[in-house]
């Protein structure tokens, strides 16, 4: 008996860093390519795959063995994609060294370490930086620069519009209904890679399966006084704003732009039905701005620093802290990828490489997608009941 013909209408829904990948790697499939459709509701990369920070790792997933392989095969691809897309120009795309700094609540004169960068006053610094990271062990991108290309570099149709549901047929996925379109998008295989608004009851295909939450993300992009003196030191920051308040966790990545990205101040929350009204909230954004201060004098707004964006977005998480990746239980040719967290653009190469090939060729080779599988959920309400 012959082996069925791969899918020939792949419909994506999801212009983000997973729906892009998905889209350069179905249409680059050696033995099928196939060239999909994809329906966003705003913009390509308009929500977190446009505001988050591109940080890459090969190795910080290794304590969860599933999560390691899909990472240390991601960091890969993005070497290969840099190469093969002119990465660096196109992208941003740069190893980087990683420092994990403890930021004093209260400054006192220091002597410069020589693991600081010139860049970062010594103040800033209330114990010797530790290193987390090296150019061969961490890169990083720019993600709203990586993900629009390659998505154009797939060909993908891209469709603006809001998906309404996923239309079954005798137990298999037949399309997409858009919303204020007429018909129905037809489909042989759909693609749900709609970030945390997969989850919250959007989807009944999803719902009656898992949920995704959100988590908020603030985020400021500084432009500094001297560009060309920031080196690409990537920092992780420990910070509590004085005694007795929550320690902070934020973070720093220069990008080659000459621009850098600060990010941190999260909160549970899910996002808006519309990623265009999404606005980061000034208490947040505020501290932002001060614990940017501290870092650098560089980086301080009444020196001279530029503010390029004051943003927020929306991290997709799901229960058991694991993404899902792989074909929706009861439901045929129904595909999701959701629940990346914080590393979804790292891991959004291998994932939609992985996605592309158990589509067309029927399993994943270059990674195993056993730990994503959505029916790790059944089994849990099953074991629950």
């Amino acid at each position: 008996m012959s082996a069925a013909a791969p899918p020939r209408r792949v419909v994506i829904c999801g212009g983000g860093v997973v729906g892009a990948c998905m889209a350069y790697f179905l249409s680059t499939h050696a033995a099928s390519p196939t060239v999909p459709t994809l329906i966003e509701r705003c913009a390509p990369a308009c929500a977190a795959s446009g505001k988050a920070g591109g940080f890459l790792a090969l190795d910080w997933c290794d304590s969860t063995p599933g999560l390691s392989a899909l990472a240390r095969a991601s960091y890969a691809l993005h070497r290969r994609l840099a190469a093969d897309l002119g990465g660096a120009d196109a992208y941003g795309y740069r190893p980087v060294h990683t420092l994990s700094v403890r930021v004093p609540s209260v400054p006192k004169p220091a002597s410069p370490h020589p693991m600081l960068p010139a860049w970062v006053d010594p103040s800033a610094s209330a114990a010797p930086p530790r290193e987390l990271g090296t150019p061969d062990t961490t890169a990083q991108v720019h993600p709203g620069l990586f993900t629009r290309p390659v998505l154009a570099a797939s060909g993908a149709e891209v469709v603006i519009g809001e998906v309404e549901r996923v239309v079954v047929r005798d137990g298999r996925a037949a399309g997409v209904a858009v919303k204020g379109r007429d018909g129905v998008v037809d489909a042989d295989a759909v693609v749900l890679a709609l970030g945390p608004w997969s989850g919250s009851g959007r989807l009944e295909v999803v719902s009656e399966v898992f949920d995704v939450s959100g988590l908020k993300a603030h985020s400021i992009v500084l432009r500094p006084r001297e560009p060309e003196n920031i080196t690409p030191h990537c920092l992780f920051l420990s910070y509590q704003p004085e005694p007795g308040a929550k320690m902070l966790d934020p973070e720093v990545y220069p990008r080659p732009t000459g621009e850098v990205y600060i990010c941190g101040m999260t909160k549970d929350e899910n996002p808006p039905d519309d990623p265009a009204t999404i606005t980061g909230e000034p208490n947040s954004i505020a501290m932002l701005h001060k614990i940017a201060g501290k870092v650098s004098s560089q980086l301080k707004k009444e020196e001279g620093a530029e503010v390029v964006a004051e943003q927020a977005c929306y991290l997709p998480c799901t229960t058991d802290g694991m993404p899902v990746i792989g074909e929706m239980p009861g439901v045929k040719g129904c595909y999701v990828a959701t629940g990346h967290s914080c590393w979804g653009i790292l891991n959004g190469p291998a994932t939609g490489a992985a996605l592309a090939e158990l589509i067309l060729d029927g399993k994943a080779k270059i990674v195993d997608l056993a730990p994503f599988s959505p029916a790790r959920f059944l089994k849990r309400s099953r074991r629950g009941a």
